[in-house]
């Protein structure tokens, strides 16, 4: 078995760091201060071919797969989880669910300058009324000549009031008026009846842009409409694993840099006569924090390997999400107790790299939700 990564992934990781350092550690903490989106670092990242990494050559990407976007969302995550979101909602679940839904011409059109960066996107399924029961979306897409007339609200939608195009999950409904199957859509900014709602203000990752978006008899031409009608709801779950995955990474990311500077600032804690690491309360704290870092990146790449493979990682990305999400809210936990005073102070890091911790085990499936997706991949398995 070997654990190590290819030599052009670990020469794409130098490549990321150097970014990381430069462009979005500086920023990190005026981004979440400001409520800002980083529309520069993002058009950066584009640029330097940050924003396809996973997608081959032909549609705008670097081929070099999904351990690889691993990789860059536990970097960028190490300095800005706001960030990591944004790229997570553009290459994760957007730029995936037109890789794995797209026609050859909709990839050239659509995929290709997401890739490249010269376009952002969003991935638009949750409903006030279908969170973590993705089926229940009431957003329809009725046939109308050689369009499909879209009427529906989305909500919390990363990236929705910045994105380019965006991909909209909507009913299409049977002759008959009953509901005939989930199917996603591309649809771009400045069509006419698509228009953002509110912009919403966040506990954390503060710096990543959450909409709501309102279709008003929003048309969509059938050339947009992403494989056959009623097919998306498998098109959306099969791009959420591999979101999954990636945000697993991204949590990996956090966790590090909450271990970091817990080790760094124990080093320079001095109580009772000498500094805190050489306590032994404080030690335990950051062993258990570096192993479960440690469990967490190896079922992240794992299940990024599986991935790569072609293999269906359903059940492995559920439980990607589920560990790696507790598992740097664990970490952060125990970080900012290291940290003490000093960590609930917002001129520190620490408690900026807390409140992002939070939303990981809510976005793109909560931890319950994951829980039931692993436990019915089980019953499925025990059958066979």
């Amino acid at each position: 078995m070997d654990y190590s990564l290819p030599g052009d992934v670990e020469l794409l990781r130098k490549t990321i760091r150097e970014f990381v350092r430069r462009e979005i550690e500086p920023a990190a903490d005026a981004i979440d201060r400001e409520e800002r989106f980083p529309a520069e670092i993002v058009r950066k990242a584009g640029e330097i071919g940050l924003l396809g990494i996973p997608f081959p050559e032909e549609y705008g990407g670097t081929g070099l797969g999904d351990a690889a976007y691993c990789v860059l969302n536990e970097e960028v995550a190490y300095s800005s989880a706001a960030v990591a979101t944004i790229i997570g909602a553009h290459v994760g679940i957007a730029c995936k669910s037109l890789f794995y839904a797209g026609t050859e011409e909709q990839k050239r059109k659509y995929l290709v300058p997401l890739a490249r960066g010269e376009k952002l996107g969003a991935f638009a399924l949750t409903e006030p009324q279908a969170g973590s029961d993705a089926s229940g979306i009431r957003t329809s897409a009725v046939p109308d000549g050689g369009d499909y007339v879209l009427n529906g609200t989305k909500i919390w939608i990363t990236n929705g009031g910045v994105a380019d195009v965006v991909i909209v999950y909507a009913d299409v409904p049977r002759s008959d008026g009953r509901r005939g199957g989930i199917t996603p859509f591309v649809v771009e900014k400045g069509t006419k009846g698509f228009s953002v709602g509110s912009i919403e203000k966040h506990m954390g990752i503060r710096g990543s842009s959450t909409a709501e978006l309102v279709f008003e008899d929003c048309r969509a031409p059938a050339g947009n409409r992403l494989g056959e009608e009623g097919s998306g709801f498998a098109t959306a779950m099969k791009a959420l694993d591999a979101g999954r995955i990636g945000l697993g990474a991204g949590c990996v990311g956090m966790a590090q840099r909450c271990l970091d500077m817990s080790i760094d600032f124990a080093k320079q804690r001095v109580q009772f006569g000498k500094p805190i690491i050489k306590q032994q309360a404080i030690q335990f704290k950051l062993a258990e924090m570096a192993t479960e870092i440690h469990a967490a990146r190896q079922i992240v790449y794992h299940a990024a390997w599986l991935l790569d493979c072609g293999k269906k990682v359903t059940k492995e990305a559920a439980m990607v999400k589920l560990f790696c999400s507790q598992m740097v809210n664990r970490c952060a936990y125990q970080a900012l107790q290291v940290h003490g005073g000093m960590g609930y102070m917002t001129d520190y890091p620490m408690e900026r790299f807390y409140r992002d911790a939070r939303v990981t085990e809510i976005y793109e499936g909560t931890s319950e939700i994951q829980k039931l997706v692993i436990a019915m991949q089980l019953l499925r398995e025990s059958r066979k």
